[in-house]
């Protein structure tokens, strides 16, 4: 299974480019940039978010095409430009009235070690360097932007007793209350 206790989770927050995206950045010459998502971890956002799992997207970049992609999901937490992750999570929860053993993050490089190390849940998607899976409780089987985060919110949820009736919600249209 996985280290940390998926059970407590109440929070999955995660980077953007690297581990909701494979890490490639498009820019052409009139400026404009571009960002592939993959949709199955899009259908492992929209089943956390029908499995009553808060949704945070923690970056240190800024983009429209995030900002749109979250809005698409449903996601209400969009962390956009930070530099300290850590601190920027725990800002989050305090917010939300969790406690840090109640937040998983999934990262995939070297600027998003503080925040793992303030999780209860700290993940490392497949294809991040070795000191980043080195302080990972868990490490994805698939690389970032090729389904890591759908693993991780399935298994979040499976762990939780959640994922069945999650499905399930999702399919009948209902969304979380």
């Amino acid at each position: 299974m996985m280290g940390g206790d998926p059970k407590r989770t109440r929070l999955l927050a995660m980077d953007v480019d690297g581990v909701l995206t494979d890490g490639t950045l498009y820019l052409t010459a009139s400026g404009d940039e571009m960002k592939a998502f993959h949709v199955r971890d899009g259908m492992g956002i929209a089943l956390a978010l029908c499995g009553g799992l808060e949704i945070a997207f923690v970056t240190g970049r800024s983009s429209d095409l995030v900002r749109r992609r979250a809005t698409e999901l449903g996601v209400r937490h969009v962390l956009e430009g930070i530099h300290d992750k850590r601190a920027a999570l725990m800002e989050l929860a305090e917010r939300l009235g969790l406690a840090p053993a109640e937040i998983a993050f999934v990262g995939d490089d070297l600027n998003d070690l503080p925040a793992l190390s303030c999780c209860g849940l700290p993940v490392a998607v497949a294809d991040a360097p070795q000191q980043v899976r080195a302080a990972a409780a868990w490490i994805t089987e698939a690389p970032g932007g090729r389904g890591a985060i759908r693993e991780v919110a399935e298994r979040i949820l499976e762990a939780q007793g959640k994922l069945d009736e999650a499905i399930a919600r999702y399919l009948s249209g209902r969304t979380r209350q």
